[in-house]
């Protein structure tokens, strides 16, 4: 290849790669989003072979999905685990009631040994902990536990594990040996193999001790058999590559003597608000022959009913039955209890979570038992119609007919009808799509089926956009990062609408207390919505501005949130976050201003920012010992972060009150935050940097809220101010990115990608933003992407799947600003 045809072939493979989204080969994603629609409707798979780990709903709990497919009588599993089945021998509290020994002061002599006599020691049911199912109450740091019971005959059990939900740190003993310990926690109960020659016949001893390092407190076990395999052998799908892109995750395997293109669709396009409620996902198959030859090839889908329960042992009805179109599976808890609970680790209990296919499309459905439903397929055996139980499985066979070289193409729906989403100041509000409460979630899945083709061209055109624009704003590394952020974010939300009328884009504080519409929440995941509906921000907004005008939240600052998700009935956070949480409001305000292009949203709330800003022109410039949105960094007194947000917020109001033409009122505040700059940079100066506070020059900190001076085109701060914290910041570089201040290593990756927003030159912020991409495809930690973590471990510290990462969005957000 002579040289002008090499540059040539260099330029376009360049080209070619800046506009393509990146392969599996390059890179990974720390969990894979593959339902995505809020809180309560969202299933992900944390490994990077989509058949190598059973999915699970964002908070860890098992929410499985199964997927099989059949080319000429061999089956290949492509999607999650089969579910395994397991004797029960020993019952946990899920099956049958038991009692145990416990004592919380620490016992003498080999308390672990089978002969111990424990006659000191307390009875109690179980489960024990701090719980509201709590059969027996325990707060105290430090429990241990003995619980005996018989076995007839150890040699004829085939595999032994040890089926346990606890919380925390834990050791456990068999006979008076050790058989498992952790330091940790589980969510759920989960199963642990030990060996059977610990076992005796006759009685036996399960020994533990179980500590408390923070939060809740949880035990109960018991002893089960995993049961052989029966029927044709499952080989694995080779998985080739995968690629997320804004709203779909795809996969291509090999399998066998055809290839499967797996597309995981959510079609959250926020121009549609119909689309973007609608709860229903696609799950599409692509099957194409891949030795010139046919195939008779079928598809199994099994989605387990646990996708409807807060916790597995709670029982569910299901049926199977049909419409003029639609072939449809459906299942719910017997229980129904209705917006009756809010807390963080929860999932949704009541409702009804279907499985649905066009009739046309030749689907074979049934209901069974989680443990069949792999065998059922296996074994070509479908007549299996379990209406109620625990752990059933929704089962979906999919017809692809003869298969050659020219792809099949399939899709099945999934879809949640939560009946009602939100409790709203103590009235319960139907889901956006059937606010009217005359529509049908048999009517939206219909919709989604007959506009299918239509979903998917837009979903892929709107793909190719967003990532265009990314590359386009900060290049690959960062394309990938809004990615990997896009249905995150979108997921943590419920779209509703208030009994007034108004939207209501209402977030989950995901793995950070459960709060509901959290403004520190709010804050950092606001670029993504500015950019794509700004009327979702003012949907995240109008709570907020509700509870302080109707006087249910009576201080002259904003609140920090309206409850626990799902119960928005006023702030259940501990304490008020004024300078933080009213600088937001005031910020965001002016940003939906500066986007729309028109005041008029804020003219709406004139008067509760008015007070608002006068709070912070009286408090904001060295603010008292009070929390901000880093509240997991404990308390601080004169934070010049803190104070750039009030600063910023002033000249927001001023801006805001400018394009109304409140002339005298934003001169008036305009010149408070003029005077206020060269305060906050005495004050702040320590040399090479700004302090993290005024009174000690030894420290140092982020500085994101600066962005906003820039993006919404206030001129406040020089630009010596932003050359000299970027110079700053990397010489602090750790392995992951920038902490977040000098009191530790751990950081936020949303407050970096703001921090690298206002840096002087593109260099400097690909420079920034790289350790943050490295993060997110080599983080330890498989979860939905966390925010905050160990800058040199990259391994989370707290938080997971929250909607924060919408925060990514800066930059396209600043850029967007610029053109206009």
């Amino acid at each position: 290849m002579n040289k002008i045809n090499t540059l040539k072939f260099l330029t376009v493979l360049v080209c070619f790669f800046a506009a393509s989204p990146l392969k599996a080969q390059d890179r990974k994603a720390p969990s894979y989003p593959l339902i995505t629609h809020n809180p309560n409707f969202s299933i992900w798979s944390n490994t990077d072979q989509l058949n190598e780990s059973t999915t699970t709903h964002w908070t860890g709990a098992e929410h499985s999905l199964l997927g099989l497919v059949n080319v000429d009588g061999n089956i290949y599993r492509f999607l999650g685990k089969e579910e395994a089945n397991y004797k029960m021998i020993v019952s946990t509290s899920e099956e049958h009631a038991y009692t145990v020994k416990y004592t919380e002061t620490k016992p003498s002599g080999d308390w672990t040994a089978a002969a111990y006599a424990a006659a000191d020691w307390k009875s109690g049911s179980a489960p024990i902990g701090d719980s509201k199912d709590s059969k027996t109450k325990w707060r105290s740091d430090d429990i241990w536990v003995r619980r005996a019971f018989n076995i007839s005959n150890p040699a004829g059990i085939n595999d032994l594990f040890l089926k346990m939900n606890h919380d925390d740190n834990i050791e456990v003993y068999l006979n008076g040996k050790k058989v498992y310990e952790k330091t940790g926690w589980t969510n759920t109960f989960q199963y642990f193999p030990i060996s059977k020659s610990q076992l005796k016949a006759g009685q036996n001893v399960i020994a533990i001790h179980l500590a408390n390092s923070a939060g809740g407190r949880y035990l109960d076990f018991g002893l089960v058999d995993k049961q052989k395999d029966n029927g044709a052998q499952i080989q694995l799908a080779k998985q080739k590559e995968v690629e997320v892109t804004a709203t779909q995750t795809i996969y291509n395997f090999t399998c066998g003597k055809v290839d499967l293109k797996l597309t995981f669709t959510s079609p959250l396009l926020m121009n549609d608000l119909g689309l973007l409620a609608r709860p229903v996902s696609y799950i599409t198959y692509n099957v194409q022959s891949n030795d010139n030859k046919t195939h008779a090839v079928k598809v199994f889908l099994s989605a387990s009913s646990d996708i409807a329960v807060y916790r597995p042992a709670q029982e569910v009805t299901a049926k199977k039955y049909t419409t003029s179109k639609l072939a449809v599976l459906k299942t719910g808890t017997v229980e129904q209890p209705v917006l009756q609970k809010g807390a963080d680790d929860m999932r949704i209990d009541w409702g009804y979570f279907y499985v649905a296919a066009p009739k046309s499309n030749e689907v074979q459905q049934f209901v069974s038992n989680a443990s069949n439903a792999a065998d059922a397929f296996r074994n070509n055996t479908y007549n299996y119609n379990v209406s109620k139980g625990q752990k059933l499985a929704l089962n979906t066979v999919t017809s692809m007919g003869t298969v050659g070289k020219t792809p099949v193409e399939r899709f099945v729906a999934l879809a949640y009808d939560e009946i009602y989403s939100i409790q709203y100041f103590k009235k319960n509000l139907r889901p956006w799509w059937n606010t009217s409460g005359k529509e049908t979630i048999e009517g939206q899945i219909t919709d989604a089926v007959n506009e299918y083709k239509s979903v998917m061209q837009k979903c892929g055109n709107f793909n190719k956009t967003v990532y265009a624009d990314a590359v386009q704003s900060g290049g690959k590394e960062y394309a990938h990062l809004c990615m990997l952020g896009y249905r995150q974010s979108i997921a943590a939300h419920t779209l509703v609408k208030s009994p007034m009328g108004e939207i209501l884009w209402l977030s989950k504080e995901n793995n950070s207390g459960g709060f509901i519409n959290t403004v520190d929440v709010t804050y950092p995941s606001a670029p993504l919505y500015l950019i794509y509906n700004p009327s979702l921000l003012q949907g995240m907004l109008n709570g907020i501005f509700y509870f302080s005008e109707s006087g249910k939240y009576p201080h002259p600052w904003a609140a920090h949130d309206l409850g626990t998700y799902p119960l928005a009935n006023g702030q259940t956070y501990g304490e008020p976050m004024p300078v933080e949480e009213s600088g937001n409001m005031i910020i965001l305000t002016a940003a939906i201003t500066k986007a729309q292009g028109n005041a008029n949203y804020a003219k709406l709330h004139w008067k509760t920012l008015t007070t608002w800003v006068d709070y912070l022109a009286k408090e904001g410039l060295d603010p008292k010992t009070q929390l901000c949105t880093d509240d997991f960094a404990g308390h601080l007194a004169r934070n010049a972060n803190l104070s750039v947000k009030a600063i910023v917020g002033i000249a927001c109001y001023a801006q805001m009150a400018q394009t109304l033409g409140y002339t005298e009122t934003a001169d008036k505040y305009r010149a408070i935050a003029e005077s206020m700059v060269p305060k906050w940079m005495e004050m702040a100066d320590a040399g090479d940097h700004y302090a993290l506070t005024f009174d000690n020059k030894n420290t140092w900190s982020q500085k994101y809220n600066l962005v906003w001076d820039k993006v919404l085109h206030l001129n406040l701060f020089p630009q010596k101010v932003y050359d000299t914290e970027t110079k700053y910041y990397l010489t602090k570089q750790n392995k992951y990115g920038i902490p977040l201040d000098s009191r530790k290593a751990y950081t936020k990756n949303d407050w970096i990608l703001w921090t690298a927003t206002f840096a002087p030159t593109q260099k400097e912020f690909e420079a920034l933003v790289h350790p943050v991409y490295k993060h997110a495809i080599e983080t330890e930690s498989r979860v939905p992407l966390n925010d905050f973590y160990d800058s040199n471990t990259g391994i989370r510290d707290n938080f997971k799947a929250r909607s924060v990462v919408g925060g990514f969005y800066m930059k396209m957000f600043a850029d967007k600003m610029k053109a206009k």
